[in-house]
């Protein structure tokens, strides 16, 4: 970072018409934007759609789950938001493609898988919408460039640049609880490119996640404070070249159900970037994230602390090279290779409900990585546009341990997993054709990839009654699906679609139940979904509307003699439906309401317990007031609708219940 901004021209605030007249697009010299290479031809073949900046910061909550909610089928493992639920159950999927609670979707940001290295959650509360430009959600698997990870989908993350965000924007929000939301940015223009300093700061007291009539005298609001801090350069090195770099650092605590039973995530993560926008393009990328968990489990029946997970240390470590060699107009050629190692070690103690003394002290962990070659090309012909792309990875699980010690120390139990290693070949392609009169069709066919995580690989743990067992011998997971849409514009802005989908992931990880209050994680034959998606956009003057439903088959498939064959996988809904009606009356203005379905979905893989159904109905109010500042009104769950989000056995967790916010803007 440091490098970065010291090769700007002049470290010193420049106006805008400064930076015009030195490196301006009078002169044609330098053209600066803090993006990647440009989307490729191959885009609208496979289902991919886009969410706007505006969209982005009218979010009724302000988190970025509830901004990607608007596109139907994405979810997490449970429907609790990243204020009210423990970290490491938020993976998120796509389709219906879930089962357990890491992600089979790759989250990037600006390029840099955002999962973590250890356990595959994303960590949602440090991606603040107010500092993004816009986000890409690919429904289907991907292979080619995105690299290992994106079964289900590919969310990519775009960070916003000195224009978008103004010099500085701020914003100040506060809801009936007394809960506070602050936010700000300041971007300067650093000669010929521009730096951002960004910040983030949630705290509240929070709600009853349990029901009232199975409260305890333990029982607590889910309490969460968290922030984030980022900083942010673009620097031109050349008419074609510029240089990106990024650091980020954040914390979230949360507390869930009982009193000490305490989550917190942290990280540091750092990248560099160096992308050419001349003839021969390319786009060079590395990363380092350092990240850690501690969780603190409270018997459910004594309400003391019996599990002590006091600290979990990851790193993640990785790269990417992209080069498009000039092939003329017709082609556009992508080829590379990217790599990505992740190590953990999970430490743990154990304490007696009885006494509180420990009784055992535990430590897991290993290394996973993967390194990919890629080369995709799109073929334009006219109105029809081709695209196909080979993948190769070669996986490494290595250095997998699991021991338990006593109290005093004294190793009791050590387990050493042998280091394995595999090649996979990953494929995709399809065809895109506009038959005019606002006609066309597509068609895509794809694999992919997904090693297990450590976490999956090594780590045990419990959710009262019920304990989850690791498994050292989990397989990588593959995908193979096809899908056909159907795109039309019948008016202008006006666009609808429709997806047909069929995608099955074999070797699926599965938390399988092998006796009473027993699981473990297992490889099932597959998870098969299928199902349609239909979206809807239309914009007519100040009036706006965004629509999207999915509906999804999806079943476990292991053999005729196995429970679980037939079952939906735990914790998918077979309906998911968003709609959002906006109003700008004038300029300034933005007035929306936004309705969301989420369908009935089983606890278990056994559809033991049913998480009932649940709609809502959100509201978001932009009035300005002066120069660039604005009265933002927020509404969560207006109807304060029964949201159940966890449900063993009868002990039920909820989500948000009914949130009124207040406050100012600047400038977003």
């Amino acid at each position: 970072m440091a490098l970065s901004l010291s090769m700007t021209a002049r470290p010193a605030w420049a106006d805008e018409d400064a930076a015009d007249a030195e490196f301006g697009p009078a002169d044609g010299v330098i053209v600066v934007t803090g993006g990647g290479l440009e989307q490729t031809p191959a885009a609208p073949v496979y289902s991919t759609r886009e969410i706007t900046r505006e969209a982005m910061v009218s979010a009724p909550s302000g988190r970025i789950e509830d901004v990607l909610s608007s596109i139907a089928g994405f979810q997490q493992y449970r429907r609790s938001d990243s204020r009210s639920s423990n970290p490491s159950a938020q993976g998120v999927t796509l389709r219906a493609l879930g089962g357990n609670a890491t992600s089979r979707a790759l989250v990037v940001l600006d390029g840099v898988p955002m999962v973590d290295p250890f356990f595959g959650y994303v960590p949602l509360s440090a991606l603040s919408p107010d500092t993004l430009r816009a986000a890409r959600v690919t429904r289907g698997g991907g292979s080619g460039p995105f690299g290992a990870g994106a079964l289900s989908g590919t969310i990519e993350l775009e960070s916003a640049d000195a224009e978008t965000l103004g010099l500085v924007s701020a914003s100040l929000l506060a809801n009936q609880r007394g809960e506070t939301e602050v936010s700000a940015a300041i971007a300067p223009r650093l000669a010929g490119g521009f730096a951002v300093l960004s910040g983030r700061w949630d705290r509240g007291k929070g709600f009853w996640t349990t029901p009232e009539d199975q409260r305890a005298p333990a029982s607590v609001r889910a309490a969460y404070e968290s922030w984030s801090l980022g900083l942010r350069s673009v620097t031109p090195l050349s008419p074609d070249v510029e240089l990106q770099t990024r650091v980020l650092a954040y914390r979230d605590d949360r507390t869930l159900r009982f009193e000490g039973a305490d989550s917190a995530i942290e990280g540091q993560d750092a990248s560099i970037r160096l992308v050419g926008r001349g003839r021969w393009q390319f786009d060079a990328l590395a990363y380092l994230q350092a990240r850690d968990f501690s969780n603190v489990v409270v018997s459910s029946t004594r309400y003391v602390p019996v599990l002590d997970q006091y600290a979990t240390p990851a790193t993640g470590i990785g790269g990417k090279f992209e080069l498009r060699p000039p092939l003329g107009d017709a082609h556009v050629l992508r080829m590379g290779a990217d790599w990505r190692r992740s190590s953990g070690t999970m430490k743990e103690t154990a304490l007696s409900a009885m006494s509180g003394a420990v009784t055992a002290r535990r430590r897991a962990g290993g290394d996973n990585s993967d390194l990919g070659l890629f080369i995709e090309d799109d073929w334009l012909l006219g109105a029809l546009t081709l695209t196909g792309g080979l993948r190769a990875d070669r996986s490494v699980i290595a250095n997998g341990f699991y021991e338990v010690r006593s109290a005093d120390g004294t190793l009791t139990e050590r387990s050493d997993y042998a280091d394995r290693s595999d090649w996979s070949l990953s494929w995709r392609g399809g065809a895109r054709l506009a038959l005019g009169s606002g006609i066309a069709l597509r068609g895509a066919a794809y694999s992919g990839l997904r090693l297990p995580t450590l976490n999956e690989l090594y780590r045990p743990f419990t959710v009262f009654p019920v304990t989850t067992l690791a498994n050292a011998q989990l397989r990588n997971e593959r995908l193979k699906g096809f899908e056909a849409g159907l795109e039309l514009v019948p008016l202008e802005g006006v666009q609808l679609t429709a997806t047909a989908f069929d995608n099955r992931i074999e070797n699926a990880i599965a938390n399988v139940t092998i006796a009473t209050n027993l699981r473990q994680r297992r490889n099932v034959e597959e998870i098969r979904a299928r199902g349609l998606e239909l979206g809807a956009h239309a914009a007519r003057g100040p009036l706006r509307l965004d629509g999207s439903l999915a509906w999804t088959d999806a079943e476990v498939r292991d053999g005729a003699a196995s429970a679980l064959t037939g079952m939906r996988p735990a914790q998918t809904p077979r309906l998911a439906a968003s709609l959002t009606l906006g109003l700008v009356p004038a300029e300034g203005w933005n007035l929306s309401a936004t309705l969301r379905h989420a369908g009935a979905q089983y606890e278990d893989d056994l559809q033991t317990d049913v998480v009932p159904a649940a709609t809502t109905l959100d509201l978001f109010a932009r009035i300005p007031l002066v120069a660039r500042a604005s009265l933002v009104l927020r509404c969560e769950n207006l109807f304060d609708e029964t949201i159940v989000t966890r449900n063993q056995g009868g002990s039920i967790d909820l989500a948000q219940p009914r949130t009124v916010w207040a406050g100012l803007r600047w400038g977003i």
